[in-house]
């Protein structure tokens, strides 16, 4: 999907350098076009409803089924490209915004080639935020396409605002045969859309968020485009045929997709961090199996490895919900083809403390020389109080004959599933609403 390893390499060195020249030069026009506030700005303990705010052109807000307001602002960044800032949630029964994120980023795509010849980091080592693409309108569906500017590009009509049917929001039978009242309860469910499309040499990357009116925050990448026409040299145990006979064989190659987000869970940085892990014991003679689950706090920087039923959260010190549980987010991996070729991309997940300049997941210019520049690195036991997430999801591209012509859209990504953030579902019809904790009717 790239041009060629030689090729592709100068051209990458000449746009970071670009880039580096372009930040230096523009950060703080940069900040001027998205005034949210500064990543690693702690807001106050017992803060106002945060409303996003930032002028109208860089704000977000949009209600969903249930009545579920998400709101945000989003700034441009010559890296990254998207970024969104102080994006917090009110559901139906909230009297104020819920702050969720202080900020969420596209953090690193590393791409390796399998023959060892070729590796780029496409966020840092390309032209990657600089070359975002003009939508068609058809390409943002029922919503509007917000303009974003672009250093030596000048307005880029690029951030499409959208919402898109998902499907069951939820279903419930409330049957009569167990002391319901018979009813049938269902909804359909709008999700809020904002994506952006980013080329990166021979790749076209979607980045999208996605907002859920249950609380649920995704995000996803999207690699589309065209296949390199350089790059139909791999040997049979690293390519494969495209094409007439046996001849043109496509080169494999992994995507390793990292995501960065400063937690502001209830307007504070400061947050606790937790992993939970399930092991299951075999019966034994007639009996059932059994589960136990652990709680153990992370409270030193952290690089964690996926496994059955282990799972992280991040959660609130400053707030709690309705009956009296501390508000947290839980991270939640998508389908993920891990990289062992690299330190940074042998685990899964990442918490770091909070250091102003560590943006990016490889390859990161920002904390000058002699600095390590990998997140692997960065994990080096201080002390977790203001903790960034790093999330990696990993896909390992062998191409098929269908990746022609363009390719069709692969996606990787994550979600963050809510976790105690209301005291019942934000989507509980009216008349259900008392049915909290132990349901009626039950002994």
């Amino acid at each position: 999907m790239h041009v060629s390893h030689g090729k592709r390499l100068n051209g990458a060195r000449k746009g970071l350098g670009t880039a580096l020249a372009v930040t230096a030069l523009l950060g703080a026009a940069i900040s001027a076009a998205g005034p949210a506030a500064a990543d690693g700005k702690a807001a106050p303990k017992a803060p106002a409803a945060p409303a996003a705010d930032c002028s109208a052109a860089y704000k977000i807000e949009q209600t969903l089924d249930g009545g579920t307001t998400w709101r945000m602002c989003w700034h441009y960044n010559t890296y990254s490209g998207l970024i969104l800032d102080k994006v917090s949630y009110q559901p139906k029964g909230e009297a104020k915004p819920i702050p969720v994120l202080t900020s969420a980023r596209l953090a690193q795509v590393h791409v390796p080639y399998d023959d060892g010849e070729a590796e780029f980091d496409d966020v840092t080592g390309t032209d990657f935020g600089m070359a975002l693409q003009k939508l068609k309108t058809s390409e943002c569906p029922g919503g509007t396409i917000k303009t974003v500017k672009v250093p030596d590009r000048g307005d880029v009509s690029g951030l499409c605002v959208t919402t898109r049917a998902r499907g069951h929001a939820y279903r419930l039978n409330n049957d009569g045969s167990t002391g319901g009242s018979g009813k049938v309860y269902t909804g359909q469910g709008r999700d809020l859309l904002v994506y952006t499309v980013n080329k990166a040499s021979w790749y076209e990357y979607i980045t999208e968020w996605r907002f859920s009116s249950d609380g649920t925050i995704s995000s996803n990448v999207g690699a589309t485009g065209s296949l390199s026409p350089f790059d139909f040299d791999g040997g049979d145990d690293r390519g494969w045929p495209i094409g007439k006979g046996d001849q043109a064989k496509a080169e494999s190659h992994s995507h390793n997709v990292f995501w960065r987000m400063n937690f502001g869970l209830d307007g504070s940085p400061k947050a606790k961090v937790e992993q939970y892990d399930s092991k299951v014991t075999p019966p034994t003679g007639g009996g059932s199996p059994t589960t136990k689950t652990t709680r153990t706090p992370v409270t030193k920087e952290l690089a964690g490895d996926r496994k059955d039923m282990r799972w992280w959260r991040v959660v609130s010190t400053a707030g709690k919900n309705k009956d009296g549980h501390p508000r947290s987010y839980e991270i939640v991996p998508g389908a993920s083809q891990k990289h062992a070729g690299r330190p940074f991309t042998k685990r899964d997940v990442f918490f770091t403390q909070y250091k102003k300049c560590e943006q990016y997941a490889s390859n990161n210019p920002s904390c000058g020389n002699g600095v390590p520049t990998s997140v692997d690195k960065w994990v080096d036991g201080q002390t977790l109080n203001h903790p960034i997430t790093w999330v990696n999801i990993g896909f390992h591209h062998i191409a098929r004959d269908e990746d022609q012509q363009p390719m069709p859209v692969h996606w990787q990504g994550f979600s963050m599933a809510p976790r105690d953030v209301t005291a019942m579902s934000p989507l509980t019809p009216g008349d259900l609403a008392g049915q909290n904790g132990r349901p009626p009717n039950v002994g």
